[in-house]
């Protein structure tokens, strides 16, 4: 490991929430990715590509609770190594794989998969970014394979919604209405299938509690409380969040590829 120092000043949104010690970082919560992957119907022995993979986490819930193989791939190089001691902690070494590489060069990885996994990904890329993202998937699925999405909707203000999450995110986030999160699918040959939408619980006290526990919560907010650099960050993002809580939303889609 590189052991980098975070510069909580300049660092992405979600590096932010990481740093505050969140561990689940999707807008609609876990019980939303739980949908997803009831949607998927997986099978022992399946494969499935996951894209930004951090530590290791789902990858590893994934191979445990559907008995399957997951290779994931991750750019950073501490969170691949935490990742893989994660992944040798849990004994899961033939199951679970993590490469260091970068989502824009997914042709790099060998073979195709009967699933790819992307969760909070293409929000923070731009038009072309999704689409060339969209079609690199493609590419990487199997024939009928499917593609498993959980993103930020923007039910409408899509612009102004962009330019403030740019600003207090330090990405440019850009999420779609859902008609535009399924035209980019089909323009990539990716056929929806079946979707579903509604608010965007990301910070919600309600759902941290859901998706961390109580002992993680209390570790996230002692240290929103301790380090004012994460708390200014992460009151920053929520008054976003607060300001469009009618326009933002999640929205999780299963595709299959054409």
């Amino acid at each position: 490991m590189t052991n980098t120092i975070l510069n909580i000043q300049t660092a992405t949104g979600h590096e932010v929430l990481a740093a505050a010690g969140k561990k689940y970082l999707r807008p609609g919560g876990r019980i939303v990715t739980e949908k997803l992957f009831q949607w998927a119907n997986f099978q022992p022995g399946e494969t499935v590509l996951e894209l930004g993979s951090s530590f290791g986490y789902s990858a590893i819930a994934l191979a445990k609770s559907y008995h399957i193989k997951v290779v994931g791939i991750e750019k950073n190089p501490d969170s691949v190594a935490s990742a893989r001691t994660n992944i040798c902690a849990a004994g899961l070494e033939n199951q679970v794989e993590i490469i260091e590489g970068n989502i824009f060069n997914l042709e790099a990885i060998s073979g195709k998969f009967d699933y790819v996994l992307a969760e909070a990904i293409l929000t923070m890329q731009s038009p072309l970014g999704k689409a060339k993202i969209l079609a690199e998937i493609h590419n990487r699925l199997k024939p009928g394979g499917k593609f498993l999405s959980h993103e930020l909707l923007a039910s409408d203000k899509e612009e102004q919604i962009r330019a403030d999450l740019a600003r207090v995110i330090r990405v440019n986030s850009t999420p779609l209405s859902e008609s535009n999160w399924i035209t980019a699918f089909a323009t990539a040959g990716l056929q929806v299938e079946k979707c579903q939408t509604d608010s965007m619980n990301l910070l919600n006290l309600g759902r941290i509690f859901q998706d961390e526990g109580f002992f993680n919560t209390t570790r996230i907010f002692w240290n929103i409380l301790t380090q004012r650099d994460i708390r200014n960050r992460v009151l920053e993002i929520h008054q976003v969040f607060h300001k469009y809580q009618q326009e933002l939303g999640y929205i999780i889609l299963c595709a299959v590829a054409q």
